[in-house]
């Protein structure tokens, strides 16, 4: 039996206004609103969290563990993302970590530690040479379900690598901590796409992480906590090279190749994956993308303006060492952070099990999308014309659902209303007396 698909990304319809704000934004047309109701179709949403960044009555809302979850656990150790280090003004790394484990965990691992490891093994990959070009980094899971999703030809291109929430989660478990029975791995995430991975994970039957935390949910305690930390732990040994994973640029700059790119943005990363599709980056050999502005300072689960987040890493890894070479990297021989698991395209559109069916189903969406405006206003409540035609064609919409065809409708209807009044029977004529 399949599992099934876990959404980190859900809607509160008692919120929903039905303003379509949200659908014109989605990079898989994945919203509709029927009924001044909005719904996500869950086979093509990504978990991205563009619609949680445009809904303005905060409709959309990213489920995460709540703190309380580490109380399962005897042993419990949080993995903090470098975006963490953005949040907080003027606070030593430090100090940070040290609020972590007043929270409750026994432990820290900084994912910035294991960000290190990933730019090594990348560089390592592209030295060798054997593979297509460009490389797409695996970070962001929010971007490689957009490729399953809308651009399944790139999926070769993925670096097949764990990400380094994943690597970090595995070191704590399998190096650090390996004779602890009942250990619990947290990961403090900056945006929900991280959190799917965990419950629905890319690369691997079952993630290392046992819980997600949203930086959102739990800055509020852990801001009141720093302000009483006078000697901090000294627990912070991540370089700079890892922390400046947290930003948009920062893997590229750790990877060190001098032919590669860094987009951030869904719609940006979108323009360059169907330049890649055109084959307009062959002369690439790496792509840092990564879903939300910014990186990861700009997710949806942070607080902080992600500019000003920006800038206060930038400083932070001005102010730390780098990490540039194998000897800097201390892992148990037989430690691999390759992928497990295949991935393969996620199907959006499946129109009919029956071949001459399905295209004859094309064939109609087409003929009914040149019928329409070409407009893409989201009136019907679809993102675009061609959505429409789909919804049409596959029973969920009406023509009529088109603001202009319906009034073109009206118009003909009321017109046969005039004609057949003028028709009417002479010893039936009311307006005769």
């Amino acid at each position: 039996m399949a599992r099934e698909y876990f959404h980190s990304v859900t809607l509160d319809k008692t919120l929903c206004k039905g303003c379509t704000n949200c659908i014109s934004k989605c990079p898989t047309e994945a919203i509709r609103v029927r009924d001044a109701k909005a719904m996500i179709i869950t086979e093509r949403c990504i978990d991205c969290g563009e619609c949680i960044r445009k809904c303005p009555s905060h409709a959309k809302k990213a489920v995460s563990d709540p703190l309380d979850i580490i109380r399962n656990y005897d042993f419990k150790v949080a993995i903090p993302a470098p975006s963490l280090y953005g949040q907080f003004k003027n606070t030593p790394t430090d100090v940070i970590l040290t609020a972590l484990k007043k929270l409750g965990f026994d432990d820290v691992y900084e994912v910035a530690s294991a960000a290190e490891i990933a730019s090594q093994a990348t560089a390592d990959l592209i030295k060798k040479g054997n593979y297509p070009r460009p490389l797409i980094s695996s970070s962001c899971p929010a971007v490689v379900r957009l490729i399953q999703v809308r651009f399944p030809s790139l999926i070769e291109h993925v670096i097949k690598l764990q990400t380094p929430m994943e690597i970090a989660a595995r070191i704590v478990k399998k190096q650090l901590y390996p004779d602890k029975k009942n250990i619990g791995v947290f990961f403090i995430s900056p945006c929900p796409a991280k959190i799917t991975s965990v419950r629905s994970p890319l690369g691997n039957e079952q993630s290392a992480v046992d819980g997600v935390i949203a930086q959102k949910d739990i800055f509020p305690a852990m801001h009141r906590l720093i302000k009483t930390i006078d000697k901090p732990e000294k627990l912070s040994k991540a370089s700079g090279t890892g922390i400046r994973w947290a930003h948009s640029d920062g893997e590229s700059e750790a990877v060190r190749s001098p032919k590669s790119i860094a987009v951030d943005g869904i719609e940006h990363v979108i323009k360059v994956l169907e330049q890649i599709e055109n084959e307009d980056f062959h002369h690439i050999d790496f792509i840092e993308a990564m879903a939300c502005p910014g990186g990861c300072v700009g997710g949806t689960l942070t607080v902080e303006n992600p500019y000003i987040a920006r800038s206060r890493v930038k400083r932070l890894v001005a102010s730390v060492p780098l990490k540039n070479n194998e000897e800097d990297i201390n892992l148990n021989p037989g430690f691999d952070i390759s992928w497990t698991k295949e991935i393969y395209s996620r199907p959006i559109l499946k129109l009919s099990e029956d071949v001459s069916e399905a295209l004859q189903m094309m064939d109609e969406i087409e003929k009914i999308d040149s019928m329409l405006p070409g407009l893409d206003c989201g009136s019907c409540g679809a993102p675009n014309c061609h959505s429409l035609a789909e919804d049409i064609v596959t029973g969920k919409a009406h023509k009529t659902d088109c603001i202009f065809i319906l009034r073109d409708e009206i118009k003909k209807v009321a017109g046969q209303m005039a004609e057949l009044e003028k028709r009417m029977p002479p010893a039936r004529n009311f307006h005769k007396e």
